[in-house]
């Protein structure tokens, strides 16, 4: 799994390729965690290229949902594929972490005040 980040009118976007399993949850978290707390709370999660996506990790994405909406921003997801969608929907999940096809919509979705 890797990630690379950049920024869009004021919105975070990771771009994640790979499966996110336990073994790369730590890695993940080492992302993520620090670009919360350094204020870029408002964040798109790419899952493109992210084929399958474990409980463990599945639960890493929801502390940084979590997180970010503690401080005043969210997580959305992007390009969520089949295997992922269905783990989002048999969680109950999908009406939790908004996910968005377009990555024009995902960014707007934010607001005009994205930071």
């Amino acid at each position: 799994m890797t990630i690379s980040e950049r920024v869009v009118a004021g919105v975070t976007i990771l771009d994640i390729h790979g499966p996110l399993l336990e073994d790369a949850s730590e890695d993940f978290c080492d992302s993520v965690r620090p670009l919360l707390l350094d204020g870029h709370t408002n964040v798109v999660m790419n899952l493109h290229d992210v084929p399958y996506i474990d409980s463990t990790s599945l639960g890493e994405i929801m502390r940084a949902y979590t997180t970010a909406t503690r401080l005043g921003g969210t997580v959305k997801l992007l390009q969520v594929g089949p295997r992922v969608r269905e783990l989002l929907t048999t969680t109950r999940l999908s009406g939790v972490l908004v996910s968005f096809d377009s990555e024009d919509d995902a960014v707007r979705s934010f607001g005009p005040t994205a930071t």
